[in-house]
């Protein structure tokens, strides 16, 4: 038995605060953040609106486009880094409002990995037998977590959903998926505060991201060429036998690196991170849904999705779409 992808969809929240717009706020400057990032433009959420909100949408759209009703899905996976309460998780919130019924719902955090994460759980699940219809979803609201006056952080962050709908099938779909990670990085790229440990007598308790971003890149390019070995490794693949890239949208800089491991063509590779800067777990669904809504991806193509976030974590997946 094999989990085959049979529908996605995504939902980005209305606001765009371009490089224009934080060139007001810090020191930066439109050139210098395409330059560093390939980043122009991101999408902010209103007032009010949540993390959730932005993955009920997202969900319903790919639950259409699947052609699957809400009450025939049998297990929910949300990643997310920025769930709407504690708890319940943002799972729960999700499956009551799209009216689930009482399938397994859970909350994955592996930060910017968090679909590929959830992607390996709910395809682990299908291939036991367990269930035959998951809905996996990556959902961030992180701007809620910036420093609007740190210029090393606020230009790269912004909102969105992203989600698919897994479907047991006799025929390969998800042909592996690698998830890994190593909490000895785990000070160049955090959210130093939360619950256990408590809050910050500052604004917003201290709840921003911080990163030291040289170390980053430099560890993010090295992760994810192994993971690309190690994936084509497992399925006896070779590069050139792989029709599209689906990187996370963190950096178009790390992006063209992974390209370059693969020796594919950026033709084949699927860039949004323009349009909406780093969604964390958001990035990767969003990506694949403008890639088979664009017509680009056929049935039949092999996908190699991959994905890097604080942690660290990374992972990747191997698909036949």
């Amino acid at each position: 038995m094999y989990a085959r992808i049979i529908g996605t969809g995504r939902y980005l929240p209305e606001k765009v605060v371009t490089n224009a717009d934080l060139e007001q706020l810090v020191d930066t400057s439109d050139a210098w953040i395409r330059d560093r990032t390939g980043i122009r433009e991101r999408r902010v959420v209103a007032e009010g609106q949540t993390t959730g909100d932005l993955a009920e949408q997202a969900a319903r759209i790919a639950l259409e486009d699947a052609g699957v009703k809400p009450s025939e899905i049998d297990l929910l996976i949300v990643g997310t880094t920025t769930p709407d309460l504690v708890f319940p998780s943002t799972a729960c919130l999700i499956q009551q409002r799209l009216g689930l019924g009482e399938c397994g719902a859970f909350d994955v955090n592996a930060a910017c990995s968090g679909f590929i994460y959830a992607l390996s759980i709910a395809t682990q699940f299908i291939e036991a037998g367990t269930v035959k219809r998951v809905l996996v979803i990556g959902a961030e609201t992180l701007t809620r977590m910036l420093d609007w006056s740190d210029r090393s952080t606020c230009v790269l962050f912004g909102d969105g959903a992203g989600a698919a709908v897994l479907q047991a099938d006799s025929e390969p779909g998800v042909l592996s998926t690698h998830i890994h990670a190593n909490g000895a990085h785990a000070d160049l790229l955090s959210v130093e505060v939360g619950v256990s440990r408590g809050f910050l007598a500052e604004p917003r308790g201290g709840l921003a991201v911080k990163m030291k971003g040289n170390e980053v890149f430099k560890v993010a390019v090295n992760t994810l060429g192994r993971i690309v070995d190690e994936t084509l490794a497992f399925n006896n693949m070779e590069k050139h036998d792989l029709d599209w890239l689906i990187p996370h949208q963190a950096n178009l800089r790390i992006i063209k690196a992974t390209a370059r491991k693969l020796d594919m063509s950026m033709d084949r590779v699927v860039v949004t991170v323009d349009k909406h800067g780093n969604t964390s777990a958001a990035s990767v669904p969003m990506a694949l849904d403008v890639a088979v809504r664009s017509g680009r991806i056929q049935r039949g193509d092999h996908m190699l999705l991959e994905a890097f976030g604080g942690g660290f974590t990374w992972g990747a997946a191997l698909i036949r779409y």
